[in-house]
């Protein structure tokens, strides 16, 4: 991380950017304002000075450090991110591009387009009243509503440690084996609230449409250990190994956010997915996503902390020209209690689902989402999948909390076997941190299955640039 620091130090202190004239570009006076803030922020009178010069680096804009957590087995991402926005009457237009690689040799870059639709006239809504003239009729004006936000994205990530341990519930330790994949993703994908009635207002429901090209490439990779897929397993015990197609992956939804009173909100999402594979290939498939969040907040919804829908990274707060959240003091307590329900099913015919699109349980997925923490990363992985999680996490000062988890789950290679039957079980407890802008982390302890324990060490993907960044399974 030092060599980055000097390097964007560096860049935002040459003389190009350090000018200050009324024929200056946009461009010289986003960096010589990051310049101005970095110099200020970086004064090293003491030990909390180097927090306070760390956040600038991490967070301003236009150009920023980029750090996270690579996908599971692939070690912590580092580079420098690059962001910038410019609004017109009825759009908000922000834009970066983001590379990091990881010692192991993991990789990931590319470039995010976002486009929020603010038209100028505030929504005015007529509330009817039964018997009254049309003159007399009420009318409701929304003057603060979401907003149509489109994305557009590029991007390529590789890695060099996959686990597999073949497909289905009962797969076995014995038959652990590595893969390392490279995958490409260039697609658009919008939101578009429905706010035009008061009673669909407070349901704050969405509808969701995108449009991916996936191009997956598989390769051999083995340790002194653990031999390579290719070694272990075929095109039937794992579909799709010995040729990887192109596939457009169409996706639509629809997702209700209401809050019940103070203290409830809830968190509604369902999805179908069309992976259509190229010519000449039996493995398209769809799938349809069932995801049902519930958080109760302990001390109120107004009260609480950063919801889940607030937390943003530098990419979404630094350049709407406000700074990031700062690193949270508040001595007020904040605690959350949440219960989920996931279940995703594949519909596949005659056609094959291939493994490296399948989700798993186990530790940590693809996409680093916790679930089954006692188990290694990647464990169960089949077709269709059933999870249950219970949580509760509670502050104990400023940004640090405490938080434990206990989750119930399956998978399945049928959609008629899955079930609340034979559900793998673990639990998980650890430090969390949420600090403003800056993402999640969390340092976990998980136990409770037959396989033993696992320590988990997870810091969110919003410094890592690219907030509309798709799934990668």
């Amino acid at each position: 991380m030092r060599w980055i620091a000097v390097v964007l130090l560096s860049l935002i202190s040459t003389p190009i950017f350090a000018q200050n004239s009324q024929d200056e570009s946009w461009f010289h006076a986003d960096f010589r304002r990051e310049g101005e803030r970095i110099r200020d922020a970086c004064r090293f009178y003491s030990f909390m000075s180097v927090a306070y010069c760390a956040y600038p680096l991490l967070t301003d804009h236009p150009m920023h450090i980029a750090a996270g957590s690579m996908p599971p087995q692939n070690g912590f991402g580092l580079g420098l991110a690059y962001v910038a926005t410019r609004n017109t009457d009825n759009w908000r237009l922000s834009w970066n591009v983001d590379a990091v690689g990881a010692t192991s040799g993991a990789w990931r870059a590319g470039g995010y387009l976002k486009l929020i639709h603010t038209p100028v006239e505030p929504i005015v809504v007529t509330k009817p009243s039964p018997g009254a003239p049309e003159k007399k009729q009420k009318k409701h004006v929304i003057l603060e509503h979401p907003f149509t936000v489109f994305n557009v994205y590029a991007q390529a990530i590789s890695l060099n440690k996959v686990n597999y341990f073949g497909l289905g519930n009962d797969s076995s330790l014995l038959g652990a084996s590595l893969f390392g994949m490279t995958q490409t993703i260039v697609g658009v994908n919008v939101t578009k609230p429905v706010f035009e009635l008061p009673a669909l207002s407070k349901l704050n429901l969405s509808l969701f449409g995108e449009v991916n090209g996936r191009f997956v490439s598989i390769r051999s990779e083995s340790s002194s250990t653990v031999p390579s897929i290719y070694s272990a397993y075929n095109d039937a015990t794992a579909p799709g190994l010995s040729s990887q197609p192109a596939f457009v992956q169409f996706g639509q939804g629809v997702r209700i956010k209401p809050v019940i009173g103070d203290h409830l909100e809830l968190n509604y999402a369902g999805s179908l997915q069309e992976f259509v594979a190229s010519s000449n290939s039996g493995n398209t498939f769809e799938r349809w996503n069932v995801d049902l969040n519930h958080t109760f907040y302990l001390y109120g919804y107004t009260e609480s902390g950063p919801k889940t829908s607030t937390m943003t990274g530098p990419n979404e707060c630094a350049p709407s020209g406000e700074k990031c959240p700062s690193v949270s003091r508040s001595r007020n307590l904040n605690g959350s209690i949440g219960v989920r329900l996931f279940l995703s099913e594949s519909m596949n015919s005659a056609s094959a689902v291939p493994f490296y699109f399948q989700q798993t349980l186990g530790g940590q997925d693809i996409n680093s989402s916790l679930a089954l923490g006692s188990y290694q990363d990647y464990r169960f992985r089949a077709p269709n999948l059933l999870l249950l999680q219970e949580s509760i996490e509670h502050s104990i000062w400023g940004p640090f909390g405490l938080k434990f988890m206990a989750d119930q789950g399956r998978v399945a290679l049928s959609r008629g076997d899955l079930g609340f039957s034979h559900l793998r079980h673990s639990y998980a407890a650890g430090l969390t941190l949420r600090a403003g802008g800056f993402p999640m982390v969390q340092m976990m302890f998980a136990w409770g299955g037959p396989e033993g324990h696992h320590n988990i060490f997870n810091m969110g993907s919003s410094l890592l640039g690219g907030s509309a960044r798709p799934p990668l399974d």
